[in-house]
């Protein structure tokens, strides 16, 4: 996916998790959009979680955070597994389950972690993969948000 490109839709989903199913419409317009591939077999996603969850706490307000859960392999499509990885990580946003890649082909995404910062349009604005570089991450999301770097 390049950058500037606009969100695609958000195809159906094998579960929402944590929230409603919602659509590329409750998540453009009024503000910027974070959106998180992990899997429950990657253990940089989870080493990553709480950087995650700390941009959801304190942005809550100003920024929409969607985690997406991208399986890879057999083993990772347990939907109870997700959900007790997701209780267990304080993953609280809401939950994309992907067990069809949906989604994942639609951003044609090949990695976990990965993370997407779409602006409040919905163009896509950064894109980093890997579990490291949330100092990058942090910038950029600030940036879409107009908020001043120190």
């Amino acid at each position: 996916m390049r950058l500037r490109t606009p969100m695609p839709e958000l195809p159906e989903a094998t579960q929402w998790m944590n929230s409603d199913a919602l659509t590329k419409e409750d998540l453009t317009g009024d503000k910027p959009t974070l959106i998180h591939f992990w899997s429950v077999s990657c253990g940089l996603c989870k080493e990553a979680m709480p950087n995650v969850n700390e941009f959801r706490d304190e942005y809550s307000d100003d920024l929409n955070v969607v985690a997406v859960h991208m399986p890879r392999s057999e083993k990772d499509l347990d939907l109870e597994q997700i959900k007790e990885v997701a209780e267990e990580h304080g993953i609280t946003q809401p939950i994309y389950v992907d067990n069809q890649h949906a989604l994942t082909d639609a951003f044609e995404n090949q990695y976990v972690p990965a993370y997407y910062v779409f602006d409040e349009e919905g163009n896509l604005r950064h894109f980093q993969a890997g579990g490291g570089g949330m100092k990058m991450l942090r910038k950029r999301v600030n940036r879409v948000l107009g908020v001043n770097q120190k």
